[in-house]
């Protein structure tokens, strides 16, 4: 019996457990010090350099105000320093949730984005108290590459508007692709050489941080790499100082971001209703705009954030249920002051990597970079010219193109190409909801192909014993979509190789599952072949398989060993194996030689061959074998 002192003790360490797997915080925290914090700090400045102009342009991107962008990035910062578990990740707004959130609001209001970023944390909550984590694991590679690789070209081709200093309204990527190759003639001739520029810049300037110096320049190398890092808050000063500087000369040759609000966000609750067009709509109805994207969003959110999680994780185990819950708390905390839906940024969390963060408290410095731009900044986001908003956002998402897959998926299985390719067209002619439900759709029909048509093989067998059968083995599961197939397919080659006369023996070693449906066809098929002579037997099935048999009054025959098969198609048969002692040595007798032709569906005509059977069925010595003698191997 254990003291109560151990008991205690036991308890106290399960808590403590608890504790570290649910508040991460305590466990960093106590071990803090302060060459962590200088780490902390250096990787949180960094990385706000370049979520705020980001921010802005994710928010354009949306269809919102530049400021909704900065209300997104600070909140999910300090959440996640308490409830993190990956010290690498930033929360905030992304490309990808930024288009999905632009479908939403399209012809409508703000409102409905503030609303989806609550009711996202609402449903990743729901999923993380319920472990609906698993849900993520439909959601493939294939059909993962297909859908950010067609969101990018969405994203990158919906920039071109404001790149080109076009001015037009369009609805999907097809609409806006159509439109920008008609408008093109309208171009700006001053906001396309900015921006194209723009993004020469930042593609050279991605670079530089590349560049191999000897070690003795370690301070140069330091520096090409904080130029190379902070690339987009450069880029965006810069242009926003040109902007600035011929506005004085009563020149504005760049369509520009204009007035933003300033001051930090209110602190109320999201919005339960809203008003646009002229009438009141209640929270119902704003759900039922919504539609799929209240699942569909947070989803994608998760999705985006554990395979971040994964990245950086360097062979450590993620909790993605806890990975649900710290998104779940931002997204809900983050619509009281005004945020659209948030999740791990990839881009932003490599740049936090590559910083040398220590722990999740470098995301503080972040947070207050965010807030401190919102207090005094903003009046300046009125020169920040759209078209280096709209290469900033280009550069970005040029590289979540993931088209280096496509070889090494070709070479390993052809047949995940498919969801991929469908998944990136779809989401490309009928919008991203839509196209990622169509591509799972489609990976979970290939999935389940096997079960409609699996592997069958067939041959025939003459045992140690003397025995001849057919045997055919199933390479998957005996589910009810394949029933009729392998059905058809037993009795086909019964006729043919097994000559309507010989047993039929099933292989299952290798079935892992059956359902009530298929024993029920075996019972059948078993029927159709005992009715011209043909018994058939199941060999080897797993404890679970046979129970399915078993459970569904299935009359088939089930055996476990060889040996058991030899007795039992000894009893089923009639036949008795023989044997030929010469010496020492043991030889079998072969079976005896007939052919069975089928006349008619009730009459089987043996016969009998011209060719002598030479084999003695006596000894040397006269005499028959004894039964101890009978080989059963």
């Amino acid at each position: 019996m254990s003291s109560p002192s151990k008991h205690r003790s036991k308890k106290q360490s399960k808590f403590k457990r608890l504790m570290h797997k649910r508040l991460p915080i305590s466990k960093w925290l106590p071990e803090y010090n302060s060459s962590k914090a200088v780490a902390d700090l250096i990787a949180g400045i960094t990385v706000g350099l370049t979520v705020i102009p980001q921010a802005l342009a994710y928010a354009t991107l949306a269809g919102l105000e530049p400021q909704y962008g900065l209300y997104s990035s600070f909140v999910g910062c300090f959440i996640y320093i308490i409830f993190g578990s990956c010290k690498d990740i930033t929360l905030g707004p992304t490309a990808l949730l930024a288009l999905m959130t632009h479908q939403q609001i399209l012809g409508r209001n703000t409102d409905y984005a503030i609303l989806l970023c609550f009711l996202s944390g609402v449903v990743q909550l729901a999923m993380g108290i319920l472990h609906l984590g698993v849900l993520i694991d439909f959601i493939s590679v294939p059909v993962t590459v297909g859908f950010t690789s067609a969101t990018s070209v969405i994203i990158a081709v919906s920039q071109l508007k404001g790149l080109l200093g076009l001015q037009f309204e369009s609805g999907g990527f097809l609409d806006t692709l159509k439109k920008v190759i008609t408008n093109i003639p309208k171009a700006r001739v001053e906001d396309s050489t900015l921006g194209i520029s723009c993004i020469v810049i930042l593609l050279l300037m991605r670079k530089i941080k590349d560049i191999n110096l000897s070690p003795s320049r370690k301070g140069l190398k330091k520096t090409l790499w904080l130029l190379s890092t902070s690339r987009n808050a450069v880029i965006v000063v810069l242009c926003s100082v040109a902007a600035f500087i011929l506005k004085q000369y009563q020149l504005t040759p760049f369509k520009l971001t204009g007035k933003v609000k300033e001051g930090l966000p209110s602190f109320k609750l999201p919005p339960f209703s809203t008003e646009y067009g002229g009438k009141n709509v209640t929270f119902i109805e704003m759900c039922s705009d919504l539609g799929s994207s209240i699942v569909l969003v947070p989803i994608i959110a998760v999705l985006g954030n554990v395979a971040i999680a994964k990245a950086f994780a360097s062979g450590d185990s993620i909790d993605a249920t806890q990975e649900l819950i710290t998104i779940s708390f931002a997204n809900i905390f983050g619509s009281f002051v005004g945020a659209m839906p948030i999740t791990g940024s990839f881009s932003r969390s490599a740049v936090n990597h590559a910083s040398g963060v220590a722990t999740q408290f470098g995301s503080i410095y972040t947070g207050a970079l965010v807030l401190l731009a919102l207090s005094l900044l903003t009046p300046y986001f009125y020169y920040i010219p759209k078209a280096a908003l709209a290469a900033v956002i280009i550069c970005a998402v040029i590289f979540m193109i993931e088209y280096e897959v496509v070889k090494p998926m070709w070479r390993s299985r052809r047949a995940d190409l498919v969801p991929a390719f469908a998944t990136f067209a779809l989401c490309l002619a009928i919008g991203v909801e839509l196209g990622i439900l169509a591509g799972v759709a489609v990976n979970v029909l290939l999935l389940l192909y096997p079960s409609a048509r699996p592997q069958l093989d067939s041959e025939v067998i003459t045992n140690g014993s003397g025995f001849s059968y057919l045997m055919v083995t199933v390479g998957n599961s005996l589910y009810f979509p394949g029933v009729e197939y392998i059905r058809q397919y037993v009795e086909r080659v019964a006729k043919k190789q097994g000559g309507c006369s010989m047993p039929v023996v099933i292989d299952c070693r290798y079935v892992l599952g059956a359902d009530f449906t298929a024993a029920k066809g075996m019972c059948s098929l078993s029927n159709s072949l005992s009715s011209r002579g043909q018994p058939l037997i199941l060999l080897s099935p797993r404890a679970s398989v046979a129970s399915v048999f078993r459970n569904a009054g299935s009359s088939v025959v089930v055996v476990l060993t060889n040996s058991e098969l030899d007795t039992t198609l000894q009893n089923i048969t009639g036949q008795i194996p023989l044997l030929v002692v010469n010496g020492q040595e043991k030889r079998q007798t072969p079976p005896p030689n007939y052919e069975s032709l089928r006349v008619d569906d009730d009459v089987t005509e043996i016969v009998i061959t011209d060719e002598k059977n030479t084999t003695p069925l006596l000894n040397r010595n006269g005499n028959k074998p004894r039964s101890n003698e009978v080989n059963n191997t």
